[in-house]
């Protein structure tokens, strides 16, 4: 790998503040570009004074000689994105341009030194598909672009198209990661975040609120196990200008995780069922099932996610 250190775009949010903390702990050198619309100085709170840690506070995109910064890094993790499904919903115009201008700039300041990039898209590229199972091969179901849900998805999936363009057309080295479901300490359910919105019922003993039947199921991936495949996908020159998913094997319904949320804290907390229309809004859809096919991973880095539910809970819980 190049010499240099590594840049974060995003590095203030609930993600890129573990993988920096992984970073520095390692001994890397770290500057981080944030501009706290979704992340925290919080978040970063442990290793803020590290010598190790540069911050630049701001949008990737209004970064003076964002070249530069980026000719200086071995390697770029970008994760800098609108996220979390109420910020969808309710600000599609600021979600699709965010995410489209952030990562053509930092792809667009990466040409020249041709910096290595690792851009975060996300399982919900794969749209409405109610496969059992999802490859990265697989063709992508979006759904109507009336329907503001998939306003999120098809940003990332651009953002998925221009990243394989210059890699193709400008020789950027590019690897995409899909990430699934990523959860853990400092994920906020101010945005919509099912788990720790369920945990932060549970420890007050508040209902525990399910949209629709709660018979949609998720796989949650501990977002230590995150970090790790993202650090080993780095290194992985077999991973340039392919897309991989990241996530868990291990599904639950909604349903079903409202209940072990409730039993692993010893909470009073019941379930109260709330429609998507009146807990989200008029058109909102969602898809049935989010499962990974890991195979890719397990074969470039050997590594596949496997922290238990019940200890990833524990951790949001602040009992782990």
């Amino acid at each position: 790998m190049r010499s240099g250190y590594v840049l974060v775009t995003g590095g203030a949010g609930f993600i890129g503040s573990h993988l920096v903390e992984r970073l520095l702990k390692a001994g890397e050198s770290v500057v981080v570009i944030d501009d706290f619309s979704t992340g925290t100085p919080v978040n970063l709170a442990a290793c803020v004074d590290h010598p190790g840690l540069t911050l630049r506070r701001g949008r990737v995109s209004s970064v003076p000689d964002l070249s530069g910064l980026a000719a200086g890094a071995k390697y770029i993790f970008h994760l800098a994105a609108s996220v979390g499904v109420e910020l969808v919903v309710k600000s599609p115009i600021y979600t699709i341009e965010n995410n489209l201008r952030e990562t053509e700039a930092i792809l667009a300041a990466a040409v020249p030194s041709r910096t290595p990039l690792l851009l975060a898209s996300t399982s919900e590229v794969y749209g409405k598909s109610s496969k059992e199972e999802f490859s990265e091969e697989d063709d992508l179901l979006i759904g109507s672009p009336t329907v503001g849900r998939w306003s999120y998805a098809c940003s990332k999936l651009t953002d998925e198209f221009l990243a394989m363009a210059y890699m193709r057309e400008r020789h950027v080295p590019v690897t995409v990661v899909r990430l699934f479901n990523t959860v853990g300490p400092r994920q906020t359910g101010k945005y919509g975040m099912v788990l720790p919105r369920f945990v932060h019922a549970a420890l007050r003993h508040e209902p525990l609120r399910v949209y629709g039947d709660g018979t949609q199921t998720r796989c949650f991936c501990a977002v230590q196990d995150t970090v790790e495949a993202l650090t080993r996908l780095a290194v992985c020159s077999q991973a340039v200008g392919e897309i991989i998913n990241v996530g868990t094997r291990q599904v639950v319904s909604i349903a079903q995780l409202a209940q072990t949320v409730i039993e692993a804290l010893d909470s009073r907390s019941t379930l109260e069922f709330v429609p998507y229309e009146a807990a989200i809004g008029p058109g909102f859809a969602d898809f049935m099932r989010r499962k990974p096919a890991l195979a890719k991973l397990e074969r470039l880095v050997g590594f596949v996610p496997a922290t238990p539910l019940a200890a990833i809970i524990a951790g949001l819980a602040g009992k782990g």
